[in-house]
């Protein structure tokens, strides 16, 4: 009987068994191997590991994590979940499942991209989602924010602090007087004629044939968790702007008594900076709940 299985094995999964496992608890952390920035070669914007390969950055984490005797990882997908606090069993996809006392949804987010051929090719590379993340690179480039919904004016109105930009408006957002006046207020311009496809490095081939080349394209993506397990065990879920995720209270409880939930899967806006803190929080928590079970 473990004291926590954790489901996700990227930043805020391991950030929260990192709080644990300094406290002696007994962890398993079941890996699926998904991280959602697996696309991008670097990771900006994590203090102390700005530029970093993002891969790196989670190999090093694990490696240090496997310093602590009672870690237990597993690179398996977790297929099923069931029982209730203080004896919970996670099934796996391969080998015999995992029985512990909690548990941590931190199994991330799925994005859903716009269907616009060439698009999911420069996803992470071209393509981003987080000025904070990706904008500073672009040198103050001319930036395309592609439009696919309301959400969208937000990345559009942002997005000048990095360079100039273009909003495409796709036909899924027409923006008021008041839009537009913001937009012209900041630098913005509209281009109403839709996208055809991508290529190049991040150059958008229109409907009517001219080809608009920029230094680097974003896109609010919907977003959803990246597993169905909680949901499908009964945690609650709510729709954020930026999508559909775990409803949690302060303590990153969700409403299954024991069962938690943090990271991407569980809180927005998203970041990898933001999904440690998240995690951190959550493993400390997550603590509390077996130090005051009562409480």
């Amino acid at each position: 009987m473990q004291d926590v299985i954790v489901i996700g094995g990227s930043y805020a999964g391991m950030a929260a068994a990192l709080q644990l496992l300094r406290a002696r608890r007994k962890v398993t952390v079941v890996d699926a191997g998904e991280r959602r920035n697996r696309f991008a070669g670097q990771s900006h914007g994590f203090l102390g590991q700005d530029g970093v390969d993002p891969a790196l950055i989670w190999s090093q984490a694990r490696d240090q994590l496997l310093a602590y005797p009672p870690l237990t990882w597993i690179r398996n997908e977790a297929c099923g979940v069931s029982g209730q606090r203080d004896g919970f069993q996670v099934d796996l996809a391969a080998g015999d499942p995992v029985q512990g006392r909690r548990l941590l949804f931190a199994s991330g987010v799925k994005d859903q991209l716009p269907e616009i051929p060439g698009l999911a090719e420069r996803w992470g590379k071209s393509v981003f989602h987080c000025p904070y993340c990706h904008g500073y690179e672009l040198d103050q480039g001319r930036i395309g924010v592609i439009a696919t919904g309301p959400m969208s004016l937000h990345q559009a109105q942002l997005l000048p602090e990095w360079g100039a930009v273009t909003f495409l408006t796709q036909g899924l957002y027409a923006p008021d007087a008041a839009a537009r006046a913001d937009l012209a207020r900041r630098g913005a311009e509209i281009e109403t004629t839709p996208v055809a496809r991508l290529s190049g490095h991040a150059d958008l081939e229109l409907t009517d044939g001219r080809v608009l080349q920029f230094a680097g394209l974003f896109t609010a993506t919907r977003t959803s968790p990246a597993s169905p397990l909680a949901e499908d065990f009964g945690c609650a879920m709510t729709e954020t702007p930026m999508g559909r995720q775990i409803l949690t209270g302060d303590s990153k409880e969700t409403t299954i008594p024991g069962v938690f939930a943090c990271g991407d899967t569980a809180r927005a806006p998203h970041s990898v900076s933001l999904a440690v803190g998240d995690g951190a929080w959550a493993g400390a928590q997550i603590h509390r709940s077996l130090v005051w079970p009562e409480g």
